[in-house]
This record gives structure tokens, sequence and C-alpha cells, in this order.
């Protein structure tokens, strides 16, 4: 091992992203070079992780396997993002995964990072067996309130899928539909449809608020997403509200006039 150069175990443990072969442990292990030891110790915390992400993956799948084995075939997890903002819409998604694709690091997308998000969401895009978008304005939301309308956005999300499942994995809802489904409590974090959904559903959104921020840069919406942090507050209280804002939240509701 020592005629290899530091550069060429760098590439050569990059190359392996699962165990390698013993002798070549041993002789890692044996080499007296810190950068060596070095790389060596990355590569055992790396795999380790790798490790843990995978065993994650196929505890998240154990409800997608469940449908399979009772003969259904496209399974779509469904979440929705937004129902806490101030402003802006409510948005789900929908996901069927191609079971023979494993998209490792699906999980809740509230625990990842923008990042990772956005690394997932892009490997979804290319893998999914098909996604589907609904989302409810803001109006609507003042209207028929965030929790029916978190249902409706999941409904349009379901009927914008271009192939029709045939079981749904819900995040915490039950929907009014005729196909069969299952109402998962934390399901983002229990399955790898719902989570992927999550993730489509997550960071469309943000994209939708970031186009809502160039037409009100005052509230800082790509920021905040629209959720109340000190400085949405702030330009509330100093601008007012704006067509995106949801009336019937507070403390939104105490700035509309005569009311």
């Amino acid at each position: 091992m020592k005629e290899k150069s530091i550069k060429e175990i760098r590439g050569l443990l990059k190359k392996h992203s699962g165990e390698l072969e013993q002798e070549l442990i041993l002789q890692l292990k044996s080499d007296s070079r810190k950068g060596v030891q070095k790389l060596y110790t990355q590569w055992c915390k790396r795999n380790e992780e790798d490790k843990k992400r995978l065993h994650t993956y196929i505890q998240m799948s154990a409800y997608e396997n469940k449908c399979y084995s009772n003969g259904y075939r496209l399974v779509a997890g469904i979440d929705e993002v937004g129902r806490g903002p101030l402003a802006g819409p409510v948005v789900a998604s929908a996901v069927i995964l191609d079971k023979n694709v494993k998209i490792i690091g699906l999980n809740d997308s509230k625990k990842l990072s923008g990042l990772m998000r956005e690394d997932l969401y892009e490997k979804i895009i290319e893998n999914a067996i098909a996604i589907g978008i609904g989302s409810v304005t803001a109006k609507e939301i003042d209207r028929i309130n965030i929790y029916e309308a978190s249902k409706v956005a999941m409904l349009k999300a379901i009927e914008d899928l271009p192939i029709a499942p045939d079981y749904l994995l819900i995040d915490a809802m039950t929907l009014p539909t005729t196909l069969p489904q299952e109402k998962i409590i934390k399901g983002d974090a229990q399955s790898n449809s719902i989570a992927a959904s999550s993730i489509v559903a997550k960071v469309t959104r943000d994209r939708l608020m970031q186009e809502i921020d160039r037409k009100y840069p005052q509230y800082s919406f790509n920021s905040n997403v629209g959720y109340a942090t000190p400085q949405h507050l702030d330009a509330l209280q100093k601008y007012g509200i704006t067509p995106e804002h949801r009336k019937s939240f507070t403390p939104v509701s105490e700035l509309i006039p005569n009311k």
C-alpha cells in the first residue's frame, strides 16, 4: 500500500462506498502516514452514515412493501406543507415511487437542510414513476379554513398525477376518495413515499414563495416563506397586508380595517 500515493488512496476509497476487502483494510490500518489514517477514518465515518441511511430507508419501506404484498402496484404517498404560514398557498404533492429504485436519505422535509432537500428533490423528479402537485390560495384558505384547504390541495395533487394510483399513503389525513388509503401519523418520517411527497411539496412551495417575494420584496418571503418571523411581522405593521396574506390568521386579521 505504501507505494500508492495519498492521492491514489483517496481516489480508491472514493470508489468504495460499501465494504472494503479485509486485506485492504489491514493495509490501510498498518500504513503509518497520517494522511492515510485520516482518509481511512473519514471513510469509516462516511460508510457508517451510509449504513444508517440505508437502514432508515429499509425501515421506511414497510408501508409500501405491505401494499405491494397485497397486490397494489402504484402506491402514492401524499403530504402537504404550508399550514402554519401567515401568507402564501398551502401546497400538496402526491408521489409514486419506483420500488426498484432506492432513493437513500428520504425523510420528513423539515428534518433536512435546504441543500439536502434540493438534492433529494432532483432525485425524486428523475426517478419517481409519477408526481402530482396541488395548491390552494390564501383567499381560498380564508374561505374554507386551512384544514379543508389542505384536503383540497391533496386531492388536487392526486388528480394531477399522470398515472392513477391504486393505493394512497397519507400523512395524518383521511381523504374523501374511493381509492383505498391509509392514514399515517407522522407519515413523512415513516414512509418513503410520504417523505418524498413532503420534499416535493416543500421545494415547490418555497419556489412559489420566491416568486411572490419578487412581487412583495419588503416582506422577505424568500427567507421566511410566509411564516411569522419578526421581520415579517414588522413588515406587516409597516406596509399592511397583501393579497397573499391569510386574512383569517392572527395577527393578519387584526390589521384588517373596520373588522
